[in-house]
């Protein structure tokens, strides 16, 4: 080597570079390697909602020996089941629009809280949109049943307070409020970040009132979180059974019916009608929520349009 090798940069010194030893198994070994850790999670999603989804579409189109449609029509022919669905629906949106109305200004209340109050807050809503099932019916009735301690008190006072009956519309709708405003506040609280504080101080830079930042700024970017909450309270409450059948007991299907209510009698007269009948109304509840959540997927991907 010249001594002026280093001075003219004419060295040159050779790498070699170190090369990741290739995986044996090929590319079916590799993807299986990825696959492995939420292997448990999918042999759950195929055990317990696949296969019964596929169970389920089986169940209503296969009577005696082969497929057929006969058992759809006769179902929805029915008037039992024009009634169900009528009901169901009915009740589902009169709450899931309560909710809404009452759910959004709290959430949106609580959002702008201190860390403490809305730890506090999240606690209390956590507890409440968890309860349900036969202690929410108890609850229910305790407190504004025929002997419940809110209708005693009233009538009490001398207020003519006839409370309605709890299997009806009105009852209904007002045990699942009891869970649907909570379990609306939860869901709607994350997209209530959307709203900055600093496009409310730009507004009022530019002189805008209130009513014109929530016209054109506030409501049009939380309108789909808005709507995409509406439509998960709406999906839960045609899928609620237990608080509607602990509220109409035994003889539901003569006081009320309900979709849920419907399957319940089916599956517990398997023995005689068969399983087709509760079959077709789970198929039916299994095409709505997957519709809704094909709208939500939409409604929240057209409120993230501006972040």
């Amino acid at each position: 080597m010249e001594r002026g090798a280093f001075a003219s940069g004419r060295v040159k010194i050779k790498t070699t570079r170190a090369h990741p030893i290739p995986w044996r198994g090929g590319w079916v070994g590799g993807r299986l390697a990825e696959w492995l850790p939420a292997l448990p999670l999918c042999i759950l999603i195929l055990v317990f909602l696949l296969a019964p989804a596929i169970w389920l579409i089986v169940q209503s189109l296969w009577v005696g020996r082969g497929p057929t449609l006969e058992i759809w029509a006769k179902t929805l022919e029915s008037r039992v089941t024009h009634r169900a669905i009528t009901t169901t629906l009915s009740i589902a949106t009169l709450s899931a629009t309560i909710s809404s109305l009452v759910g959004a200004p709290v959430a949106w209340r609580i959002s702008r809280m201190s860390r403490g109050s809305r730890a506090a807050w999240l606690a209390l809503l956590n507890v409440a949109s968890n309860f349900g099932g036969i202690g929410l019916a108890f609850a229910y009735l305790a407190t504004i049943g025929r002997v419940g301690m809110v209708t005693l008190l009233l009538q009490g006072l001398g207020v003519d307070f006839h409370p309605p009956r709890p299997a009806s519309l009105t009852g209904l709708t007002m045990a699942y409020l009891y869970v649907n405003i909570p379990l609306y506040i939860l869901l709607t609280i994350p997209a209530m970040g959307v709203v900055r504080d600093e496009w409310w101080e730009a507004a009022q830079v530019a002189s805008a009132s209130r009513a014109q930042f929530w016209r054109y700024i506030g409501l049009p970017l939380l309108a789909p979180f808005v709507g995409a909450g509406w439509l998960l309270v709406f999906t839960w409450s045609i899928g609620i059974y237990a608080v509607a059948y602990a509220l109409a007991g035994d003889g539901a299907g003569m006081v009320i019916n309900l979709m849920t209510l419907e399957m319940g009698i089916g599956i517990k007269n398997y023995a005689s009608v068969g399983f087709s009948e509760p079959a077709v109304f789970g198929v039916l509840l299994l095409l709505w929520a997957a519709l809704a959540l094909s709208v939500y997927r939409v409604l929240v991907r057209w409120g993230l349009r501006w972040l």
